[in-house]
């Protein structure tokens, strides 16, 4: 796939830890922005709002986004909606209930949704336990990151 710009762009998803991404890079070069989720169980946390027959309990889980980002200097090259897609295309493949907490994917749900419950993808509304995973998730990372820095001035 290409940027904007017709730049070679890959997405690869990063899992393991608290929290998972979905990368995104140019032309073999460094990780210039990603899509931050949080796997929930299957059958989502409380809401069964899933849109899109199949409901959630028929899922691989439930994947929270709550964050995407691109490096400023990469603005303007759909970089964003290359992540959005590519994380939703991932999703359907994996039986995956998206959950739209980040502005990004809910935006886009709300523009595309019928398109992507139609692709055959399930999503739901989030629900206050959602936004308590995604808090632990990212409390758990800090702390992780915390503890490798120990960690490393501790072998120094």
């Amino acid at each position: 796939m290409k940027d904007r710009t017709g730049a070679p762009v890959t997405v690869t998803l990063n899992t393991g830890g608290p929290i998972g991404a979905y990368a995104v890079q140019v032309d073999g070069g460094p990780v210039v922005g990603r899509a931050d989720f949080v796997d929930g169980a299957a059958g989502g946390s409380g809401d069964d709002g899933a849109a899109g027959g199949g409901g959630a309990g028929e899922a691989g889980g439930d994947r929270v986004f709550f964050h995407t980002e691109v490096d400023e200097e990469y603005g303007g090259r759909g970089l964003a909606g290359i992540l959005v897609r590519e994380a939703l295309a991932d999703s359907i493949r994996k039986n995956i209930v998206v959950v739209p907490v980040c502005p990004l994917f809910a935006a886009h749900l709300a523009k595309h949704g019928d398109e992507y419950v139609a692709a055959g993808g399930v999503f739901r509304q989030p629900a206050k336990d959602d936004i308590a995973q995604v808090t632990q998730a990212v409390k758990e990372q800090r702390a992780a990151a915390r503890e490798a820095r120990r960690a490393n001035r501790a072998s120094e």
